[in-house]
């Protein structure tokens, strides 16, 4: 029998966090936000809530509707908060050792049928899930950045995960109006597989001198029709994150052509991590960005 998720803990209150718990909100799910650093839960709270007043001024959705979620959501002070959840999404850094150890520590407050997850975007879900009481009912939900916009959630089935496990996740996303496809458990599994090479490509383009940082995103703006031109998107997903994922990549497949390009590796030794930390490609400082290079 597929359990019904009509709870949901989120553990991590930043940007994916925040918008999981946002789009759960919405959909009339009890949504817990817990994070190591307390005032980060009522940053996203708070800024959840200026989001959707936003969505009433532009008509998209009634001061109802912004109310009835915002009461959905509360804070979760502690793993033991979430005795009640019926899954419990881990979206902290993009960092094993980080994960393995919340995921060991959330595991054992969980009610014995309750489904934990990651969203992790290209750590091995059968290894994330050795660190658990229950690696039958461990599956990875891995949600597009940003959250509220993005129509799709790759769901990530490791080699013990349950039939029922995968089917709770799946009728989980349609319930939040998302598109779901099922990934392979490989590293980074489909679009970060696909995608964070190309942008890695891109940092090389820019590390070679091909070209500089707005002649590279216009040209895969105009040239390729992206939305986004693959610098910039780098700085929105955040430089380490990316680093990370490409790391990922390159040991898991042992192939050289996802070694991490050497600037990026300097740009987030320098700590310019992209629209975070208001450098990276782009200086975010001023009124408009400016290109670093």
């Amino acid at each position: 029998m597929t359990l019904s998720i009509q709870k949901v803990g989120i553990v991590g209150a930043g940007q994916m966090g925040g918008g999981i718990a946002e789009v759960c909100a919405l959909a009339g799910l009890d949504v817990q936000l817990n994070d190591v650093g307390g005032e980060r839960v009522k940053t996203a709270i708070a800024q959840i809530d200026a989001h959707l007043a936003r969505q009433v001024i532009a008509g998209k959705l009634t001061e109802s509707e912004r109310a009835t979620a915002m009461a959905h959501l509360s804070v979760a002070p502690h793993y033991d908060a979430f005795g009640d959840a019926d899954l419990v999404i881990e979206a902290a850094v993009e960092n094993e050792p980080v994960k393995r150890q919340i995921l060991r520590h959330v595991s054992s407050s969980l009610k014995p049928d309750a489904i934990l997850a990651t969203n992790t975007s290209s750590i091995s879900i059968t290894r994330l899930a050795a660190a658990t009481d229950r690696p039958e009912k461990f599956i990875g939900i891995h949600f597009m950045n940003p959250v509220q916009r993005m129509e799709l959630v790759e769901i990530i089935r490791g080699i013990a995960t349950a039939d029922d496990t995968f089917a709770a996740a799946k009728s989980f996303t349609e319930r939040l109006g998302k598109t779901s496809t099922l990934a392979e458990d490989f590293p980074a599994f489909i679009v970060n597989r696909i995608l964070l090479p190309m942008i890695n490509e891109a940092i090389y383009a820019l590390h070679e001198g091909v070209g500089t940082v707005d002649a590279i995103d216009t040209a895969m703006r105009l040239g390729a029709h992206h939305p986004m031109g693959p610098l910039q998107l780098a700085d929105f997903i955040g430089l380490d994150t990316c680093l990370s994922i490409m790391q990922v990549l390159h040991e898991g497949l042992a192939d050289s052509k996802y070694r991490p390009c050497p600037l990026l590796v300097k740009y987030v030794e320098a700590g310019w991590l992209g629209r975070k930390s208001g450098r990276g490609f782009y200086d975010y400082r001023g009124e408009k960005p400016v290109p670093t290079r």
